[in-house]
């Protein structure tokens, strides 16, 4: 980590994060101790919170029980509330978590959707999908795929719009959420409005170039992720299935409009980027934002760098924005281009 160009305020995220001792991706864990680290109350853990995204108070939630094949899977809805009652319906935002489709403590995905629907405005559904290794390849798929379906039929419930319905997912969730778009797809739906994947796995063959590079992390190492991609899987070729590695897809059209966010030195960093390059090969409207001098799951943390860049540019996307126009833009840039926008609608 010492020799990575990091700012200081990114090097005091990580050693306060490895301080905290609540690195899921540190090292292989048995069953227990995976069934362990996914009921821990890690916000409960003061380090851990000290480096977490502050909760908005005008955020509320509640859990749902979504029924899925053989048996039933929570969700947890937020919704933020509004001063003004005008609004009309708002987007809704389905999310899959990540932690290589094993790990999926709640506590620390339910505080990353409040911070996701306050700074987008949108309402956040998280789903609790079943994990390996009690639950193998395609059973998170189809469990998200599920509670995509379940969303839209319960949408006007919740003041959603469903002709706004979008796809979100972090690492093995934006795995999950290139999966469940697939289904969409050859379902002939839900519609989607767009989709977007924060360092998403893309390639279980792990034959990149970042996988070289980056074998040793940081946060995320080659180690594990053969770890987890061997704890996932049924037999060894279920990593050809495009289902499995959607990168091997014959057909990536017709897809949503996609916003792939990646860090730089991160192992999972060309999944996204050959990503990106396949889908534009389709006629799939995407835009890659890559941010630099940062790592895997920065997102997570309002110091790392790249997180206000990531945030502004999900404001964008989520906000209604073209993907063609979504740019990296820090705060300061943001909020002069709204007020762009706003002298132009007024000359107009």
């Amino acid at each position: 980590m010492d020799d990575l160009n990091f700012s200081r305020r990114t090097n005091k995220v990580l050693r306060l994060y490895e301080k905290a001792g609540v690195n899921c991706l540190a090292d292989v864990k048995t069953p227990e101790q995976i069934e362990e680290y996914n009921r821990m109350p890690l916000l409960d853990n003061k380090m851990f919170r000290s480096i977490s995204h502050r909760q908005d108070k005008n955020v509320i939630s509640r859990t749902f029980i979504i029924p899925v094949d053989g048996g039933a899977v929570t969700g947890y809805f937020f919704e933020k509330l509004m001063n003004n009652t005008g609004g009309g319906l708002k987007s809704l935002i389905v999310y899959f978590h990540g932690g290589g489709w094993a790990f999926g403590n709640m506590d620390v995905y339910n505080a990353f959707c409040n911070h996701v629907c306050s700074i987008t405005g949108a309402s956040v559904l998280s789903v609790d999908y079943r994990l390996a290794p009690g639950f193998k390849f395609p059973t998170g798929l189809e469990d998200c795929y599920a509670t995509l379906v379940w969303a839209e039929r319960g949408a006007r419930y919740w003041g959603v719009d469903p002709d706004k319905i979008f796809l979100m997912g972090d690492c093995a969730g934006g795995n999950l959420a290139i999966g469940v778009a697939k289904m969409a797809r050859d379902s002939k739906g839900p519609d989607l409005a767009g989709m977007a994947l924060l360092c998403p796995v893309t390639d279980c063959r792990m034959r990149t170039k970042s996988y070289e590079e980056f074998a040793e992390g940081p946060v995320l190492t080659a180690k594990v992720m053969t770890s987890l991609i061997n704890n996932y899987q049924r037999e060894p070729k279920d990593i050809l299935d495009p289902r499995f590695s959607p990168m091997l897809s014959k057909d990536l059209s017709r897809l949503p409009a996609t916003l792939i966010i990646i860090a730089d030195n991160d192992i999972l960093s060309d999944d996204g980027r050959i990503f990106a390059q396949a889908l534009e090969s389709a006629d799939t409207p995407v835009k890659l934002l890559e941010m630099n001098d940062t790592f895997h799951g920065f997102y997570l943390f309002p110091d790392a760098t790249g997180t206000e860049e990531s945030d502004n540019a999900l404001r964008q996307f989520f906000g209604g924005r073209s993907i063609a126009n979504v740019q990296m833009m820090n705060n300061r840039q943001l909020r002069r281009s709204e007020h762009s926008k706003s002298l132009l609608g007024i000359i107009s």
